[in-house]
């Protein structure tokens, strides 16, 4: 009896699975094991007691089924494998520990297992500490360590590998959001932003509104978010879309399930699920709230509080993001910061601002700090490093152990624009640190909530690919942007304007900038007061066409290929094969720009895309123009003169010779007394007059 109660109860289960929809296929495919791999930089473990830090992320829609760490290392070869020590530690607790081994000289690889219980949502820090001895001090009298030879070098193929189970996406659009916007989500391709296939420039603006915005927010800066058109071949691989477009646009299947009909002066954002996909629909009859959706949709911290499946916009909902303000004052640590452990140790601070923006004269950082008071201060120091150039250094002293500070001045030559890191980096030396052992909790810094940096800036107007992506972004907003197509667009177009805005989006802090498409048929008094980017070829853009005197690489008679100019020689086949991005002075209006993205076909002018579709790529340009072919080759030339610098007054000139001004200054002296006495000479000789 109970056997075939048994056997009910399994085939009951098996029929609810089937007959609820999706039950069945999401457990099976929470079960499907994943793997994603985070990369270790490559880094050095200096001296007797030294650390390196990786950092690696877990979402919290992964069902974590196993985690290793892949080390790949090559030890000094004075090791001695039974005094020398590698202890791993998972957010701050130890988990396990081995000898580097006596194959010094050659590559080794160990696989190690990550505990579970210690990791956690979000980003873990895997810590790698290296105590590595090459002298036997055992029979010796202790003796200050020689760390020239004590080394274990980590490489770049080292990282950590995690399989995992995904959880199933929620009936929510938060989940969703989460899901769409996960790093292994973007990495494996399986997320977009879509349009309807015969999209209006509307419903362009509409989704680049939301693509730039959720490629602000995304995880992985390395892979793109790409805009398509909603076609089955484009969609079928894609189990994570947000479809953006006008409701009469929108497939007939996807229309009938929406919840709102009646859009006139709504917008509808929706999520629509079945067995294998989620699709977000937005949508409405008006061109106008269909963008303020977009911009919605660009809004990562609207997003996340959405826990329904729908969400209706109207004129009156509040869709835009903080507008960012350009402060003077930034503190380094909310709560502060402890950093424990002997010889050297760093902390990172990650300082955020406009990529158009450049730090000026007379910035400060002011670092109040306390230590441990076992220290060896003849060789204990702090030091502070601006993207890793240092700028100052402080010798640590007993009697200023219980409150430092340390002020330093932000070198102006450094050439600092957009974000940029500042590191502290103390060395906490211990006397006798051989005979003392190591102590991970001694010695000890801290930097106090009242570190602060103060920072002047400028803004930095120079028409280059240094300062991009100004002029189109400035002060993290879009900076009245004016985008001009083809009048017909193929998946290359798609994808050279993914790469432009996926960049874009991640540099924007703000949506509530403007960018307008247009054809090549807009009127040229529509784009005088706009930053102008126009994509495409001599034949289909007119703007290129009638722009290309201006141009630095200019096309030939037939259109077809580029010409020799005074920094490049191009052949004449070579220059059918390439593209190129240049960026001029608006012609339409003094003060803006006007970036051409062109080629000789559609191929070409996606392939010019990519020199700003990352920032991986963008470090490969400069000046204002860049040439790219199909093997990569890619060449930077500055075609702008560089203004020169003015010619220093002859009062300054003066006031620079410190001799000149103190003889004027005796001069004046000299003359100011010979006045005096004029003065009182005259006086003297009009009393004896009246007398």
């Amino acid at each position: 009896m109970n056997r075939r109660t048994g056997l009910a109860a399994w085939i009951i289960t098996l029929i609810v699975a089937l007959l609820i929809p999706g039950t069945g296929t999401l457990s099976a495919a929470a079960q499907v094991q994943k793997m994603y791999e985070t990369p270790m930089s490559e880094t050095s473990l200096m001296g007797t007691n030294a650390y390196a830090q990786q950092f690696f992320q877990v979402p919290d829609y992964w069902n974590v089924q196993n985690a290793v760490f892949r080390l790949d290392y090559k030890v000094s070869q004075l090791t001695i494998d039974s005094l020398s020590v590698v202890t791993l530690k998972l957010n701050g607790k130890p988990f396990y520990t081995l000898r580097p081994g006596t194959d010094t000289g050659k590559k080794v690889t160990r696989q190690i297992g990550l505990p579970l219980e210690y990791l956690k949502s979000g980003v873990n820090e895997l810590t790698i500490e290296g105590v590595i001895q090459t002298k036997n001090n055992a029979d010796q009298m202790c003796v200050p360590t020689q760390d020239q030879g004590s080394w274990l070098q980590i490489f770049d193929s080292s990282g950590v590998d995690v399989k995992y189970g995904l959880k199933p996406v929620g009936a929510s659009i938060s989940d969703f959001t989460r899901h769409f916007l996960g790093m292994d989500t973007i990495q494996s391709g399986q997320a977009a932003v879509f349009e309807p296939g015969e999209a209006d420039l509307n419903e362009t603006e509409a989704a680049v509104y939301a693509l730039s915005g959720l490629t602000g927010a995304s995880s992985d800066a390395s892979h793109l978010i790409p805009l398509l058109p909603y076609q089955a071949d484009n969609a079928k691989n894609k189990p994570l879309g947000i479809l953006v477009g006008l409701a009469q646009h929108l497939p007939p299947d996807i229309r009938a399930k929406l919840k709102e009909t009646a859009l006139q002066d709504k917008a509808l954002i929706q999520l629509i699920q079945t067995e294998t996909t989620s699709l977000l629909v937005v949508t409405s009859d008006q061109a106008d709230l269909l963008k303020k959706a977009g911009r919605f949709i660009g809004n990562p911290a609207l997003m996340e509080q959405l826990q329904g499946t729908s969400k209706l916009v109207d004129e009156t909902t509040e869709v835009n993001t903080p507008a960012q303000s350009i402060s003077r004052y930034f503190p380094l640590t909310e709560a502060g910061d402890k950093l424990t452990g002997p010889s050297h140790r760093e902390k990172n601070y990650f300082i955020t601002l406009p990529s158009n923006r450049s730090i000026a004269e007379a910035s400060k950082l002011s670092l109040d700090f306390r230590y441990a008071t076992n220290l060896d201060f003849d060789r204990s120091m702090v030091t502070v490093l601006v993207n890793n150039v240092p700028i100052g250094s402080k010798k640590l002293s007993a009697e200023r152990a219980g409150g430092d500070n340390l002020e330093l001045t932000i070198p102006k030559n450094l050439g600092i624009s957009g974000n940029f890191t500042i590191t502290t980096a103390f060395d906490l030396e211990i006397k006798n640190a051989v005979c003392t052992g190591n102590q991970d909790q001694m010695p000890w810094a801290f930097v106090s909530k009242d570190s602060v940096l103060q920072l002047n800036t400028k803004d930095r107007t120079d028409m280059l690919f240094n300062n991009y992506p100004y002029p189109f972004l400035r002060d993290g907003s879009f900076n009245r942007v004016a985008v001009v197509l083809p009048q017909s667009r193929d998946n290359y177009t798609y994808s050279a304007l993914s790469n432009l805005f996926n960049l874009m989006g991640q540099y924007a802090t703000s949506n509530t900038g403007e960018i307008r498409f247009y054809t090549d048929e807009v009127a040229e008094s529509e784009l005088k007061d706009r930053q102008i980017i126009a994509i495409g070829s001599y034949a289909d853009n007119r703007y290129i066409r009638d722009n290309n005197d201006k141009l630095y690489f200019k096309y030939d008679g037939s259109g077809q290929g580029f010409l020799s100019n005074e920094k490049i020689s191009i052949e004449k086949g070579y220059g059918e094969r390439i593209g190129t991005l240049q960026l001029i002075d608006s012609p339409y209006g003094k003060g803006h720009g006007f970036l051409a993205i062109t080629g000789s076909s559609s191929e070409y002018v996606y392939l010019a895309s990519k020199l700003v579709g990352n920032a991986g790529s963008l470090y490969k340009i400069f000046g204002d123009g860049a040439m790219v072919d199909k093997d990569g080759q890619v060449h930077a030339f500055r075609f702008k003169k560089e203004a020169e610098a003015e010619a220093p007054a002859v009062i300054t000139q003066v006031l620079d010779r410190g001799d000149v001004v103190s003889f004027i200054i005796a001069i004046m002296l000299v003359l100011v007394l010979v006045l005096v006495s004029l003065v009182l000479l005259v006086r003297k000789h009009r009393k004896k007059r009246r007398r």
